[in-house]
């Protein structure tokens, strides 16, 4: 009942992180990919070939979003917002319209940077700025939108597409970008959250406010990243070669688009887990854990041809996406402040969005090359075994660091608060 009282007290504030995860979707990969194969076709180009293509707009707005991300740290969450839906419908409708590969580049580049970055870094970085001692519970929330689009776009551009074509469906998405997002968004936006209006729970640590500068020279934040951005590239690398996958399987495309849904339900139930278990032991705590799941299901996906074993390794791709979106939401700010948490989360962001760049890119050249791709998503799954191992000593040492602490500390805590520095060579 707590978790319903909470969600009614707050429901202004969880529905706009919501909708701002939900309609990223536009620019995620699993969205975009369903047009590769009428890309592919229209174009002539091979898999490798679109791969390359894909990667390089994507490079190019990871290189752009740390510029953007002090916008949040100086204006309010709604401007920057209905900004970033205004530049996201209008990628949407560059990609309908393309004629050429220069165009075709510049639509996937602004899909990448508003859709994939900036509506995910204004949901997240807002969300951990209202919330603090709930703020596993919130980011549970917020990002089911996520995961809500992953599990209904895919069907939904199914079916739109076989009555408007792929580039009217594209058309559609900016229509409701326009006409449903941004007011839905800017209302839900508007008001500014007090994270003291609420206090129940878990009292939230009193940490330090991290610069970017004194970010980036932490070693404990790249040894984190070597960790966290296997899923985004994994997801990414699954999600955009799935046709190439089902037709090397033998499998449905219908089958595979429906274990999408498999994957959101699981997804949904293991984000709201992972949520609670955030507000009672840490997110630090809980780091070790997020890619079990998703080892799991590289090796299942990587091995097995039945096509039953869609909905195996969906459904632990889901667990992992579950854990993953919840934790990394409530894991920076619990490590490195809020102040300039907008400027700290666009580089996570860039990176996160370099890291689903390169996956497509380098395993669609490896699948023109002819190395196997089963081969190459059974590597994946071995590399978060080792990742893994190296979460678990660093959670042991980090998480004596992040005790939890008064939310109203007294006066004078300040100084205290940098034992809960999260670099253990800084002195």
């Amino acid at each position: 009942m707590e978790f319903f009282a909470f969600i009614g007290r707050n429901v202004r504030w969880l529905a706009g992180g919501f909708l701002l995860c939900f309609f990223s979707s536009f620019g995620q990969t699993f969205y975009i990919s369903l047009s590769n194969g009428d890309i592919r076709h229209e174009y002539g180009l091979s898999n490798g070939q679109f791969g390359l293509i894909y990667m390089a707009g994507t490079l190019a707005s990871a290189a752009t979003l740390p510029t953007l991300g002090w916008l949040l740290d100086r204006y309010p969450a709604w401007r920057v917002a209905s900004v970033t839906i205004v530049c996201l419908a209008a990628a949407t409708l560059a990609m309908a319209f393309s004629t050429s590969l220069p165009f075709l580049f510049v639509s996937i580049y602004l899909l990448r940077l508003f859709g994939q970055g900036m509506m995910t870094e204004i949901s997240m970085t807002t969300t951990g700025r209202w919330f603090a001692a709930n703020r596993g519970r919130a980011m549970a929330i917020t990002t089911l939108g996520l995961h809500a689009g992953t599990g209904l776009l895919p069907l939904v551009f199914v079916f739109v597409s076989a009555a408007l074509g792929w580039r009217g469906t594209w058309i559609a998405g900016a229509t409701v970008l326009g006409v449903v997002a941004l007011p839905a968004i800017v209302w839900s936006t508007f008001r500014e959250r007090d994270p003291q209006s609420e206090v129940k729970g878990r009292p939230a640590p009193a940490v330090r406010d991290w610069t970017l500068r004194e970010v980036l020279r932490s070693p404990v934040f790249w040894l984190i990243n070597a960790s966290v951005l296997a899923p985004p590239f994994i997801g990414t690398t699954i999600f955009f070669h799935q046709v190439y996958l089902t037709h090397l399987r033998g499998w449905s495309i219908e089958v595979f688009a429906s274990g999408f849904a498999v994957m959101s339900a699981t997804t949904v139930v293991f984000s709201l887990l992972c949520g609670s278990l955030i507000d009672r032991f840490t997110a630090v705590r809980i780091l070790p854990f997020f890619l079990i799941p998703m080892a799991i299901s590289c090796l299942v996906a990587g091995t097995f041809t039945a096509e039953a074993s869609i909905f195996v390794f969906m459904t632990f791709l889901g667990i992992s996406n579950g854990l993953s979106s919840t934790l990394l939401g409530a894991l920076w700010p619990e490590l490195y402040g809020v102040k300039h948490l907008g400027q700290v989360r666009s580089v996570i962001v860039a990176l996160m969005v370099l890291s689903s760049a390169i996956g497509p890119g380098v395993t669609g050249v490896l699948i023109d090359w002819n190395v196997s791709y089963p081969l190459q998503i059974e590597a994946m799954g071995l590399y978060c075994v080792g990742m893994t191992a190296i979460m678990t000593l660093l959670a042991a040492r980090l998480a004596p660091k992040v005790a939890a602490t008064p939310l109203h500390a007294a006066p004078g805590a300040g100084r205290a608060v940098d034992r809960l520095d999260p670099d253990p060579d800084r002195p």
